[in-house]
């Protein structure tokens, strides 16, 4: 039985940055990172395109914009001093028919509104100049988009936590929450398998695709507050032959429909190799498996701007699991960041829904919460 100022459920990116940051801003705090898998980032966090996002697509006032806009900013920044592995490749988001245009100008403008300022619409011809392989009637061109190494981030954001005291319980499950005085009690299985308990005061959940069950466990009703996670998958296929070199920036369509994913797009790996994905669909089960059989649709999506690319030319890579907070058919959802004082559970920060663009917000989403501590 042990007691600790600060509990981090979950080591994905978030997790880390929020270990980081709070080891940094709250100096003799005794602080826990409790994760169930042997290592950090098991899961959603090393799962993604590893795309660094401007913040163009995301809705006024939204987290998203918000906290993905100054992420931006502060990402790179932090890859910098780190030395994390980065390039700022660029975006090319395209309209492939004149019927898509209206859909780029609308882009543009929420951009503008969200406070990204370098975007440009290019015509056709500016875009050949660029892509001259890519199929476009217009596009926006978004320099400060980019790719990272998302291990490499967060192994840096690990030691920096750990140098300042933060200490990391790998194969811990918590398998129970409940109020304990003021603060909280978790039930956890170690690695030995045998149970034992934890009191903290402060509580973070940061567990991701597993993020609805601790508040669940302490009374809430996570359909009415809007906390249910609706896993998401998508799937990836590769380009591994010389074709890779025809791209040079990252190549995305018209998003999805209300945001349930960013359409099936084209991003390059630090090593210069093509990638196509995410797919969107939703699952019961966690199987990371890719399907060979979904090479043909992405094919189809892929082919409409990137007509060199042939089906034979497609290989399975990996598939990542989004933990959504919008089922089929609802309308978009924003992050959940939030200190439940109001539902009586003071201490209890919930960061719950943070998909794309947690990555890029994770620096921004970790200060966020400790401003929340800080306040109190």
């Amino acid at each position: 039985m042990h007691r600790v100022d600060i509990v981090i459920i979950g080591a994905g990116v978030v997790g880390l940055a929020v270990a980081a940051e709070l080891s940094n801003s709250l100096t003799g705090q005794a602080i826990v990172v409790m994760e169930r898998h042997h290592k950090f980032g098991m899961e959603t966090s090393s799962r993604n395109s590893e795309v660094i996002h401007a913040g163009m697509y995301y809705p006024d006032g939204s987290l998203k914009a918000r906290l993905c806009v100054e992420g931006n900013r502060l990402l790179y920044q932090f890859c910098k001093v780190w030395g994390v592995p980065h390039k700022r490749l660029g975006k090319l988001i395209i309209a492939r028919t004149a019927e898509e245009v209206p859909v780029l100008e609308s882009i543009l403008n929420q951009g503008l509104a969200n406070g990204v300022t370098d975007l440009e619409l290019l015509e056709a011809g500016q875009v050949r100049q660029l892509e001259p392989h890519v199929a476009a009637v217009a596009a926006i061109l978004s320099p400060s988009t980019g790719v990272i190494d998302s291990h490499a981030l967060m192994y840096r954001l690990e030691y920096q936590a750990r140098c300042q005291g933060t200490m990391f319980a790998y194969r811990h499950a918590v398998t129970m929450v409940e109020r304990s005085g003021a603060g909280y009690r978790l039930t956890y299985r170690g690695p030995d398998g045998q149970s034992d308990w934890i009191y903290c005061d402060w509580l973070i959940n940061s567990a991701g695709l597993w993020a609805d069950k601790i508040p669940s466990w302490l009374g809430l009703d996570v359909e009415q507050a809007g906390y249910r996670i609706y896993p998401c998958k998508g799937e990836y296929f590769g380009v591994s032959n010389a074709k890779s070199g025809l791209v040079s920036r990252l190549i995305y369509p018209p998003p999805l429909k209300e945001l349930k994913g960013l359409g099936i797009h084209a991003t390059k790996a630090l090593d210069g190799r093509l990638r196509f994905g995410p797919s969107a669909f939703y699952v019961q089960d966690l199987d990371y498996s890719v399907d060979e059989e979904h090479a043909s649709e992405f094919y189809r999506a892929i082919k409409s701007y990137l007509p060199f690319i042939d089906l034979a030319d497609l290989q399975p890579e990996i598939a990542g699991i989004r933990p959504k907070i919008q089922g089929p058919g609802d309308p978009v959802r924003d992050f959940v960041v939030r200190h439940e004082v109001e539902h009586g559970l003071a201490g209890l920060i919930n960061l719950i829904g943070i998909e794309s663009p947690g990555l890029t917000s994770s620096l921004s989403l970790a200060g966020m919460v400790a401003n929340m501590i800080g306040k109190e």
